[in-house]
């Protein structure tokens, strides 16, 4: 921990310089840097079994970090080459398992506890523009400041993560910056295509309108759940995801829908099928098959009622015949919460944010946990299933010219892993945060 620490107090130098930069007003390259510490302890808690994805009961303190340099170019009219180095290193609480809402986003890019140097993004991006009408795009991580047009097409191809196109969410989207549980980054029930650090490949399009975008991807599949080696049979191992976005005023405040669809298709197993071949020890990863799918859906709303509060709510849906293979163990899942901005108080950069989560698992899904099966990242071994129901509450202070951010957080984890027979879990963060 001391040595992350040292790096940040190096780095406000670093964003001293920055600082002084004037915004280019059309840039034809772009640098800008993160790095994200998040340390988090829980007590110990009530569990009378345990399995081998079971959350430890015994008191923890874990930390991650990851930090990544951003650089982007204009090639020629329209185009943008991008590529983003990154390094994270660290662990989560018991190894990131036993909670299906884990509750540091940051670990979906831990790989293991040395730090590593890997590429996080490398993609090409050709940008289609007509009509007058114009917006100012400030300049940011993966975004050249300048003009654009209200109307355009997109077309991005190679490595990139589906969360830095789908699902927006002004106040709940990012666990650097904002709620830092799992289920509140994006449609929970969305088993969104990825590696084991978050990142996928493949093409992405976005038509783009002055009140409206319409998203589409087709991306690649890893050879086996939460891994990162990719199945190069592309005509069985495929997803699509489709995203449709409104911009709207409601009583003079900006607000925002997206509806989400998603296919996933590949070579997974089935939870019905594994129970009937071991319904003592089933394992699903024996019975996996090509010709397999998962699909579902997710809605995602936000609405400013003030011009420094702001409320979210988000529902998502999968089948859940076929096991998890992307990103965590959630069917069904509910989320809301709000935002208020320290205004009031004469902290106008700071933020306090409360959020409620409700996940859930499907009937085939359930029943193989309960007859003791494992998925990759839940499982005691039996099940006395209840929905696993989380509260996170966080305020963000701003702790160096908006550069530099530290931030509390605390989350109430009750039935983790969907199990009542365990828990309930007390998880207290500190997160520390710098950008330029």
């Amino acid at each position: 921990m001391k040595k992350y620490i040292l790096s940040f107090i190096l780095l406000i130098a670093v964003v001293k310089l920055s600082a002084a930069q004037d915004t280019v007003k059309q840039e034809r390259t772009s640098f800008h840097f993160q790095q994200t510490i998040i340390t988090q302890y829980k007590p110990s808690f009530n569990a009378p079994y345990s399995g081998q994805n079971s959350l430890s009961r015994k008191e923890e303190t874990q930390s991650s970090i990851t930090t990544t340099f951003f650089g982007a170019a204009r090639l020629w009219k329209g185009a943008e080459a991008h590529f983003d180095p990154e390094l994270s290193g660290g662990a989560g609480l018991s190894q990131t398992l036993g909670i299906a809402g884990f509750p540091n986003g940051e670990t979906f890019r831990v790989g293991g506890i040395q730090n590593k140097i890997y590429i996080a993004r490398m993609y090409f991006k050709q940008n289609f523009e007509w009509g007058n009408e114009k917006d100012t795009i400030e300049s940011d991580a993966n975004v050249l400041g300048g003009l654009k047009s209200k109307r355009y097409f997109s077309v991005v191809a190679g490595k990139f993560s589906m969360a830095d196109f789908f699902d927006g969410n002004t106040f709940s989207h990012d666990p650097r910056m904002q709620f830092m549980n799992w289920a509140l980054m994006d449609n929970a029930a969305w088993d969104y295509p990825a590696n084991t650090r978050g990142y996928t490949m493949g093409l992405y399009t976005e038509l783009g309108q002055p009140t409206w975008t319409l998203r589409f991807a087709l991306t690649m599949v890893v050879t086996q759940a939460n891994q990162s080696i990719w199945d190069s049979k592309i005509g069985k191992a495929n997803t699509q995801a489709l995203e449709y976005e409104k911009r709207y005023t409601l009583g003079g405040q900006k607000g925002t829908l997206r509806l989400l669809a998603f296919r996933n298709n590949g070579k997974f197993g089935n939870y019905n099928l594994a129970i009937a071949q071991n319904p003592t020890a089933p394992n699903v990863d024996s019975t996996q098959a090509y010709g397999r799918h998962k699909y579902g859906f997710g809605i995602s709303a936000d609405q400013y009622l003030t011009k420094d509060f702001g409320v979210f709510a988000k529902a998502s849906y999968n089948d859940g015949h076929t096991e998890t293979w992307f990103f965590t163990e959630i069917d069904r899942s509910l989320t809301f919460g709000g935002v208020l901005k320290g205004t009031s108080w004469k902290r106008g950069d700071d933020e306090a944010g409360l959020a409620f989560i409700g996940n859930g698992l499907s009937a085939p899904h359930r029943n193989y946990l309960a007859a003791g099966g494992y998925g990759f990242i839940i499982g005691d071994g039996k099940l006395n299933y209840a929905p696993e129901m989380i509260a996170e509450l966080y305020y963000k202070i701003n702790a160096y010219q908006k550069k530099f951010f530290l931030t509390p957080d605390y989350q109430f984890i009750v039935n983790p892993a969907y199990n009542k027979d365990r828990g309930p879990v007390n998880v207290f963060s500190i997160r520390a945060h710098v950008e330029f």
